[in-house]
């Protein structure tokens, strides 16, 4: 088989992976919703079951020898740990609150905030065409979030939902900015490293009294530890290691797609037409953000006057001149 061919089946091998693993991503807020848990509590035994299933196949592997964990590197997972846990307890009780769907969207602001972190803390450059595009995400979260005069004037938990979603996204950026500093480890120990710490870390907020009684709902949380944080994990950064950018950026809308589906099919809800407007502007902007689009007509420079007297040729760049930076995506991979 030629090269061509080789990496023409490992790309579609990559976008199977990645496909399946955002379907799965989907179907998350169904395993929280059936399983009668209360929020920390299902997070609490997703980090357990979790840990399990991680630290078989790690061990499987072989990953825990020539782990590349430093005290600094070890610090800092476990710090994106603290983001990652409490994301998942504030992205599962917004679900309550408001649904399945609106959460979701309302949750894949994520990019923004990672961008707007970086130049807080890291000094960044925004350029325009995010702060462009920024706006365009704005827009579409004030249409996706369907605030009405009702739910500002009395007692709602809609509101409350949509807080909790937002504070979701932002740990979530929070954890993001934070792993990406942690380099040179497999991405499957850090998952581990997170989930081992979320068990301490979310026992005061567990009532274990409560889960006695949850009969098949053990099923369900066994599956969000299992399914979405072992086999989910596995195939994404597998999929990672294949696939270009754009394509990962395009396919991790599989999932907001798949929880809306999940939404109206099992529990009936669905977004009203102007919910419905601002969820490709949220798409749209998240895709211009990861990928470097521009907004308006790329501008033409102006061209330059030939000297008439002499030539002077102009050396080709080196390879090391003209590499391209790396561009991370944040497409969840710790949902």
């Amino acid at each position: 088989m030629s090269s061509s061919l080789k990496s023409r089946a490992k790309e579609t091998a990559g976008a199977i992976e990645l496909t399946l693993a955002m379907v799965l991503s989907g179907t998350i807020g169904i395993f929280v919703v059936e399983s009668g848990a209360s929020p920390f509590n299902i997070v609490f035994f997703r980090c357990v079951f979790g840990a399990v299933g991680l630290g078989l196949y790690c061990l499987a592997r072989g990953f825990f020898t020539n782990h590349g964990f430093t005290a600094k590197k070890l610090g800092l997972t476990a710090l994106g740990g603290v983001f990652i846990v409490f994301n998942w307890a504030f992205l599962f009780s917004s679900y309550e609150s408001t649904s399945i769907s609106v959460a979701t969207v309302v949750y894949h602001t994520q990019p923004f905030y990672v961008v707007l972190l970086g130049a807080l803390l890291f000094r960044d450059r925004i350029t325009a065409a995010k702060f462009g595009w920024l706006g365009v995400a704005f827009v579409g979260l004030i249409l996706v979030a369907g605030v009405t005069v009702s739910d500002l004037s009395g007692d709602s938990g809609y509101l409350v939902g949509l807080g909790q979603a937002l504070l979701a996204a932002v740990f979530y950026a929070f954890a993001t900015v934070i792993t990406k500093r942690v380099t040179g480890v497999r991405p499957h120990l850090v998952a581990l490293v997170q989930v081992v710490l979320g068990i301490p870390l979310l026992l005061p907020f567990t009532d274990l009294g409560k889960v006695s009684h949850l009969g098949s709902g053990w099923a369900w949380l066994v599956g969000l530890g299992l399914i979405h944080t072992c086999l989910m994990y596995v195939l994404m950064y597998s999929a990672y290691q294949k696939l270009p950018t754009p394509k990962i950026a395009v396919l991790a809308f599989v999932y907001p797609a798949v929880a809306m589906l999940c939404d109206w099919a099992v529990y009936g809800h669905h977004v009203t037409l102007l919910q419905a407007l601002g969820i490709p502007l949220i798409v749209g902007a998240s895709l211009g953000i990861n990928l470097g689009w521009r907004i308006g007509p790329r501008r033409t420079p102006a061209p330059t006057a030939t000297p008439t007297a002499t030539a002077t040729a102009t050396p080709a760049p080196t390879a090391t001149a003209t590499a391209a930076a790396q561009q991370t995506v944040t497409v969840g991979e710790n949902r």
